[in-house]
């Protein structure tokens, strides 16, 4: 299709679509009826007398209803099918040459993205969860997590770790009437109306956005971490002051882990050793804490911390040579390696693989 060609098309599909308030309600309203009169369809909607004849005559420039000049004109509406069949194939045509020419953007050279778009905001939960391989924190309104059940599903399914709050806690459902551990692996619900949105996959792929957003307030806003080492930004605020304060628990899954296991969070790495017990190895990839430049630890778990708040957890591994070594998670001050991954396994210390 030529530049000209689909311009004139776009225009095309976008005027048939193009409908106001008053067309809208005025079109629903004849729909449900088959045929009204002008007075009735304003009788029924909220569309003042005077607009009515402007607005009816509007939709049957599009082609979606027939006007009918008896006394009184009679609105008739026309069947669907029939009235949206040209750009039926239009719309198909319109989709298919600007799939063709779409580009789609290198997301990965921008770490951060402001977003106001609810329907973007929505699109970057669902890729944000579906990407997480590991371990995946989210924070959620119940609506949203109901619109992505499916997706969670598969996650827990996939051995991802999730873990999930629900505000505001009022609303959440009941542990009788769904079933938390089919989409997490510890859910919380959290009071008040306040809570963000948030979603963060493996510690670094993350969004934060406000409820409003996702109101449609234009005021409001999502921000994107997109594979970037400021998602642990994202990923401290929800282990610190949303997961602490989330003080009703819904679900817990209580079996045994399975290793090697893999965390990007030692806040959840040390409570599940403590949980599990016994012996446990580590292979650490981080950043030294005193000269930075990356940094890869091994040795036995000797020691783990953690305060009862949950804000505070850090271990000690024991290296091949004896020395000991303190880990804590990111921008790490008081231990010797800042954890970006931790790897756990029951005998040895894990192999990362390249």
């Amino acid at each position: 299709m030529a530049s000209d060609e689909l311009r004139s098309t776009v225009e095309h599909v976008g005027d048939r679509f193009n409908l106001g308030e008053y067309e809208i309600d005025a079109y629903l309203t004849v729909l449900g009826q088959g045929q009204l009169t002008a007075s009735e369809i304003s009788d029924r909607t909220d569309i003042p007398q005077p607009r009515v004849y402007d607005t009816v005559r509007s939709l049957s420039d599009r082609g979606l209803v027939e006007l009918r000049e008896s006394r009184p004109m009679k609105v008739v509406a026309i069947d669907p099918g029939d009235a949206f069949d040209d750009v039926q194939d239009s719309l198909e045509q319109m989709i298919d040459e600007l799939e063709a020419r779409y580009t789609a953007p290198a997301r990965d050279t921008e770490a951060v993205s402001l977003v106001k778009s609810r329907s973007t905001i929505l699109r970057y939960l669902e890729e944000i969860i579906d990407a997480a391989e590991y371990e995946l924190s989210l924070s959620l309104t119940p609506d949203l997590l109901m619109r992505f059940e499916e997706e969670l599903q598969a996650a827990v399914d996939d051995g991802v770790s999730v873990d999930l709050v629900v505000t505001p806690a009022t609303d959440a459902p009941a542990p009788a009437e769904f079933d938390y551990l089919a989409v997490a692996t510890s859910a919380r619900a959290r009071r008040g109306i306040t809570t963000p949105v948030i979603a963060v996959a493996d510690g670094n792929y993350s969004i934060y956005a406000t409820q409003d957003a996702l109101r449609d307030d234009q005021d409001r806003y999502g921000v994107i971490f997109n594979r970037s080492a400021l998602g642990f930004l994202v990923s401290g605020f929800f282990g610190t002051v949303l997961w602490t304060t989330a003080e009703e628990t819904l679900g817990e899954d209580e079996s045994a882990r399975s290793y090697p296991r893999r965390y990007a969070s030692i806040r959840r790495c040390v409570k599940d050793l403590l949980d599990e017990g016994g012996e446990f190895y580590a292979t650490i990839d981080g950043r030294d804490v005193e000269i930075g430049g990356s940094r890869v630890v091994r040795g036995k778990v000797r020691e783990v911390s953690f305060e009862v708040s949950e804000e505070v957890a850090n271990l000690t591994l024991e290296s091949e040579d004896g020395e000991e070594i303190t880990v804590g998670g990111r921008v790490a001050a008081l231990e010797d390696v800042e954890a970006h991954e931790i790897h756990i396994g029951r005998h040895e210390p894990p192999t990362i693989e390249e």
